[in-house]
C-alpha cells in the first residue's frame, strides 16, 4: 500500500507518568512494558503494511533528537520526523502532517495514531486498519477506531454508534458503524450506563482519512486555523519553512481534532476493535498490564520486599525496601520519588502541574 501514510503523534509529555516521564524524555520514548520503547513498537506495527519511508512522526522540537535516535533503530530516518516548535494540540498536528503528505501524494491516506498505546493482537489490529483504509480511500468519510469496552472506565472518552443496519450506514455489512455522537470522560454511573447500552465504544484517538479530505474539513470547521496552515503550505520545501512554521505556531490556536472536526462532521464512521488495546494512561494501567509475582507485585530494579502485596515498584538505580505495605505505587528515578496509593495515579498530573507553577523545571 504505497499511498498509505501512518502519522505517529509523539509530542506529548505524559505528565501522569512523572517522575519517569519528563519534557525531554516523555512516556512515548520510554521502555515501560516489554522490550522496545512505546514509539518504536508503534512504528514496528506497520512493518508488513506500508513502506518504512511512508511513516511520519510529529513531535516537538525538544524531543526530536531523542526520537530520531530511537527511530533509527527501527529504520525510520530523521527526515521522516516533523518537528513542531511548540505543542498546539491534535488538530494542528494532524493538519501539518496532512500538508506534507498532500504535497508528496495528492491521494495519500493518513493513519493517525498516538505514539504511546499498547496493542497486543497485532494481526487483528492490522485487519481493522486495512478495513478503515479501504473505506477511506474510496469515500469522503472520516473513519475512527473505537475499542469494545471491557469495564466502565471513567478515564476515556466514548463514541456512541448507530448499532443497527439502515440507510445511514452503507458499510454495516463490513462491521463499520455510523457515529451518533462523541461523549466526554463520564462519571462511573454514566460509564456503567454506556457499557450496559451496548452501543458505546472507548475512543482510541486513532483516525483514518485522506489528507486532502481532512484539510477540507479543517477549512470548513476551523477556517482560521486552516488559513494559518496555508501559510505553512506555501513555505514547504523552501528556505522560509522553519521561519514560517515558527511564526504560525506563535499565533495559531490549539484545539483537538475531536472538538474541532469530529464532533461537527456528519460523515464519521467507527470500526469497533478488540485487539488488546490500552493507552497506558497511568501507573495504575501499567500495573494492570505488567507481570506479577506470587504476592501480586510488579517489581523492576533493586527491591527488597517483606509482607508487600499488590504493589508496583520501580527503582532506577537505588535499593528500595518495603515492609508491610499493600496497593502502592512507588517510582524512584534518582532525583525524584513518587509514592502513590493504587487507584490515585491519575492525580500524578497534579504533581507535575505543581512543579510547573513553582518553576521547578529541573524536575519536569
Amino acid at each position: 500500500m504505497s499511498n498509505i501514510y501512518p502519522v505517529i503523534m509523539a509530542g506529548g509529555i505524559g505528565t501522569r507518568f512523572w517522575p519517569r516521564s519528563r519534557e525531554k524524555s516523555p512516556k512515548q520514548l520510554l521502555e515501560i512494558i516489554g522490550k522496545g520503547t512505546l514509539i518504536q513498537n508503534t512504528a514496528k506495527r506497520f512493518n508488513n503494511f506500508v513502506p518504512k519511508g511512508n511513516i511520519l512522526v510529529v513531535t516537538n522540537r525538544n524531543q526530536k533528537a531523542l526520537a530520531a535516535k530511537q527511530l533509527e533503530e527501527v529504520l525510520i530516518k530523521e527526515d521522516q520526523i516533523i518537528a513542531e516548535p511548540v505543542g498546539r494540540n491534535t488538530a494542528v498536528c494532524i493538519g501539518l502532517a496532512a500538508l506534507h503528505i498532500r504535497r508528496r501524494d495528492p491521494n495519500g491516506v493518513m493513519i493517525v495514531l498516538p505514539a504511546d498505546h499498547l496493542i497486543e493482537n497485532t494481526v487483528e489490529y492490522e485487519r481493522v486498519i486495512r478495513l478503515a483504509v479501504e473505506i477511506a480511500q474510496d469515500s469522503d468519510n472520516l473513519i475512527t477506531v473505537g475499542i469494545k469496552p471491557q469495564y466502565p472506565e471513567t478515564g476515556y472518552g466514548y463514541i456512541q454508534m448507530f448499532n443497527e443496519e439502515g440507510e445511514h450506514n452503507p458499510f454495516f455489512s463490513r462491521g463499520v458503524f455510523k457515529v451518533k455522537t462523541f461523549a466526554e470522560k463520564p462519571t462511573l454511573h454514566v460509564a456503567e450506563k454506556f457499557l450496559a447500552s451496548g452501543d458505546f465504544l472507548w475512543n482510541s484517538g486513532q483516525f483514518v482519512w485522506r489528507a486532502d479530505l481532512i484539510l477540507r474539513k479543517l477549512e470548513e470547521f476551523l477556517p482560521d486555523l486552516y488559513a494559518e496552515l496555508m501559510k505553512i503550505d506555501e513555505a514547504i520545501d523552501t528556505p522560509q519553512y522553519n521561519t514560517t512554521l515558527e511564526k504560525v505556531y506563535g499565533i495559531i490556536r490549539g484545539i483537538s481534532i475531536d472538538y474541532g472536526v469530529m464532533e461537527k462532521a456528519k460523515d464519521v464512521y467507527v470500526i469497533p476493535g478488540d485487539f488488546g488495546w490500552s493507552d497506558i494512561g497511568s501507573w495504575d494501567e501499567v500495573f494492570k498490564m505488567s507481570g506479577k509475582d506470587e504476592q501480586g507485585n510488579s517489581i523492576t530494579g533493586s527491591v527488597i520486599q517483606k509482607d508487600t502485596k499488590n504493589c508496583y515498584i520501580y527503582s532506577q538505580n537505588k535499593v528500595i525496601a518495603t515492609i508491610g505495605v499493600e496497593d502502592m505505587i512507588v517510582v524512584d528515578t534518582g532525583d525524584a520519588l513518587l509514592i502513590c496509593k493504587r487507584g490515585r495515579s491519575q492525580d500524578v498530573k497534579d504533581i507535575a502541574d505543581y512543579l510547573k507553577r513553582k518553576q521547578m523545571n529541573e524536575y519536569l
